[in-house]
């Protein structure tokens, strides 16, 4: 019986147990979800933590390096360890997150952000430490993503809570550099610049500032940076370099740029010794690059470097009141000579000049830049040739040779302008203002001799208005004496008209007379001839009946009368004796008679 309770006590125990580990080891038992990280603060060790560290590396007590990742961990007592399960780090996209290390090795005396280094994105705290990581502001940075991030070791700034560490939101945003536009970096770490450069030189291998730690090991300088970033997005601590966006540099159509770099490569002269009145030097050295910028857009630093626009079009330049489009010759005016003859007097000058493109970096390293050309060298040129020649001249040959002059001026300038590396390509004289005492003399004289003028030709007039007066008078008596004449002329013809129309007239009725008579003579023979014959044939009292009745018919003479008077129906009636009559005494004439009506 005892034996078999003690059986029974033993096997109590030994279930006892049993379920007691079982129920210890569930209750060191700790679960970490997959959006967490489990931060292991230990509460106690047989070590404590060294004097200025507040993270643990080797089991010390406190927050311990190591965190955990998502899903079951045992052997964590409740008694010794307590678990923080903290959200993991979630940098959105577009956005970069900074990050500050509470502990680690100090940042060396020169620096102000601590160095990179290689922590599987300061998600390794342990390897953070043991690498060397600095206290502080991080060179690094984390990009879009999720990171599971010991806070008790680094702290994370994101654009959420950028404004609780003294920071804009927008700084922690990728730097996006518009199209067009350029980027003008300056560096807030690394070497000081030496004291006769202005900005730091390129380096290499720091993927456009983007790897911080390679910029620093490459040697790069902080300040104002030679380098430019173009068109893009890129990764940049804001801790570590800023970015100003400007405008490309445009050149025109029509133009060259001539770049005077203030930064670059020792300098070293390449343009001869031809050239003694400046230098030039290649493109990247220091001073003026003896290529210059064709048209186009170039991203040039205007912080470390000038560039001179210089047209390679003609150019016009007034010395008058009118300026051009280009203001080039704002300043120039008109220019006030001294002829000959003591008289000072304006003149109004246009100069166009030519520069070409390989001329371009000698006339500016020579000058410095367009305007000082021209004020500097063309200014004197033009003013003094023409203040020089003004004085071997009157102001009247000057004006009465003008294109003389212009020509010798053409000629001098151009001569003058080619030691300058400049192609004169024409003077042209414009207005020309002399004194006014000496104009109004000119125009007084002028006026008295037009009035002179004016009067010979009024003389003149005159004199051919009376030759005309004098020529018509005789034309008019002429045509008088023309019509006379002819009126004598056609009087004679008249005359002479007259009288052979008389003498045709005269000789035509004598021709007429003797014809007339000639044909009656012939006419009444003819007769006479009929009467004759008509007679000799029929006898006298037939022919005379028939010649009676013939002389009733032709003068159409009434025989019968109206009323005819009748004594009875066997009398013949008047007629008969009537015809009878007639016809004897007809036959009682002459033979020549008995045609006369």
């Amino acid at each position: 019986m005892n034996s078999i309770l003690l059986f029974a006590y033993e096997h109590w125990l030994i279930t006892l147990s049993v379920v007691g580990v079982i129920i210890l080891y569930f209750v060191s038992c700790v679960y970490i979800p997959e959006s967490k990280v489990g931060v292991v603060i230990k509460r106690f060790a047989f070590k404590n933590l060294p004097p200025g560290e507040i993270i643990a590396l080797n089991g010390e007590a406190g927050y311990q390096a190591d965190t955990l990742a998502p899903g079951l961990h045992f052997g964590f007592w409740i008694v010794q360890y307590h678990i923080e399960k903290v959200p993991m780090v979630r940098v959105p996209q577009g956005e970069l997150a900074l990050i500050v290390a509470k502990t680690g090795a100090a940042i060396p005396p020169g620096r102000i952000l601590a160095r990179t280094v290689d922590c599987d994105h300061f998600q390794d705290a342990r390897a953070f430490l043991k690498h060397g990581g600095e206290k502080g502001r991080q060179l690094g940075v984390i990009t879009a993503g999720s990171y599971r991030i010991n806070p008790a070791l680094f702290t994370i700034i994101t654009s959420e809570n950028a404004q609780q560490h003294g920071l804009e939101p927008q700084l922690l945003r990728i730097r996006h550099v518009d199209p067009d536009l350029v980027g003008i970096v300056t560096t807030l770490d690394g070497m000081p610049i030496e004291q006769t450069e202005i900005a730091g030189s390129i380096v290499a291998g720091h993927d456009n500032f983007q790897n911080a730690q390679a910029f620093l090991n490459a040697g790069g300088h902080r300040g104002l940076q030679e380098q430019v970033l173009l068109s893009g997005q890129w990764n940049i601590n804001p801790w570590f370099a800023q970015i100003e966006q400007v405008p490309m540099f445009e050149i025109p159509i029509g133009h060259v740029g001539v770049v005077i770099s203030y930064v670059g490569k020792a300098h070293l002269d390449i343009s001869g010794p031809e050239f003694k009145h400046g230098d030039l030097v290649d493109v990247g050295h220091k001073g003026v690059w003896g290529k210059p910028l064709l048209p186009g857009k170039h991203p040039v630093n205007t912080r470390i470097m000038r560039v001179e626009l210089v047209p390679t079009t003609n150019i016009v330049l007034n010395w008058a009141t009118r300026t051009e489009a280009h203001h080039f010759d704002a300043k120039l005016s008109s220019i006030t000579v001294r002829s000959r003859d003591g008289f000072a007097f304006n003149l109004d000058v246009s100069q166009i000049i030519h520069i070409g493109a390989n001329e371009a970096p000698k006339v500016i390293s020579r000058a410095g830049s367009l305007q000082n050309l021209i004020d500097h060298v063309l200014q004197p040129i033009v003013g003094n040739y023409f203040r020089n020649s003004a004085q071997d001249y009157t102001v009247l040959d000057f004006l009465s040779a003008r294109s003389q002059r212009q020509g010798e001026a053409a000629n001098h300038i151009e001569t003058a302008l080619h030691e300058y590396d400049v192609e004169g390509i024409d003077t042209l004289i414009g207005d020309i203002t002399p004194p006014e005492s000496l104009m109004k003399t000119q125009t007084d004289r002028k006026l008295a001799e037009e009035s002179r003028k004016t009067y010979e030709m009024q003389e003149a007039a005159e004199k051919q208005r009376q030759q005309l007066v004098r020529q018509t008078s005789l034309a008019d008596i002429q045509n008088q004496v023309v019509s006379a004449e002819q009126g004598v002329n056609i009087a004679e013809l008249h005359a002479t008209a007259a009288v052979k129309k008389s003498e045709g007239e005269a000789a035509s009725t004598r021709l007429r007379a003797s014809g007339e008579a000639e044909a009656i003579r012939a006419t009444g023979q003819a007769k006479a001839d009929a009467y004759q014959a008509g007679v000799t044939a029929l006898g006298s009292d037939v022919y005379g009946m028939l010649q009676a009745f013939q002389i009733i018919a032709d003068k159409n003479l009434r025989v019968v009368p109206d009323v005819l008077v009748n004594s009875g129906p066997n009398s013949s009636g008047i007629l008969d004796a009537l015809m009878a009559m007639l016809t004897k005494q007809r036959a009682s004439l002459p033979i020549s008679m008995h045609d006369t009506p």
